[in-house]
């Protein structure tokens, strides 16, 4: 019995598409890799906003300021949520680093 041509031609596309998501090599990032860590800058800078903003409403509630306390809360927490994006891409940064330093010690 012959194979469908169609089936083949899936066949080929999956295994493809398999060792495209595989690891890179050992220095190598991986896009799924790359995907999470870009993320995760996101999630800090927008994280660090949002809590700025709800202190700044609650805080503009409880004592009537309506809208100042929220606007510096904006910016303080913006201001904290750029300084976790820059902190957390360092630690990446730094991991990676030491990723490439034991591959190199491998390579030797």
């Amino acid at each position: 019995m012959e194979e469908d041509p169609s089936l083949t031609s899936l066949k080929d596309r999956v295994s493809r598409a398999q060792k495209a998501n595989e690891p890179k090599g050992e220095s190598g990032v991986n896009e799924s890799h790359a995907y999470g860590m870009a993320m995760r800058l996101v999630a800090e800078l927008v994280s660090g906003l949002i809590v700025g903003m709800v202190i700044g409403w609650f805080l503009d509630k409880a004592l009537g300021t309506k809208p100042w306390l929220l606007i510096v809360f904006i910016f303080l927490g913006l201001g904290a949520g750029i300084f976790n994006v820059l902190r957390a891409a360092k630690q990446i940064e730094e991991t990676e680093a030491r990723k490439r330093e034991e591959a190199a010690d491998k390579a030797k």
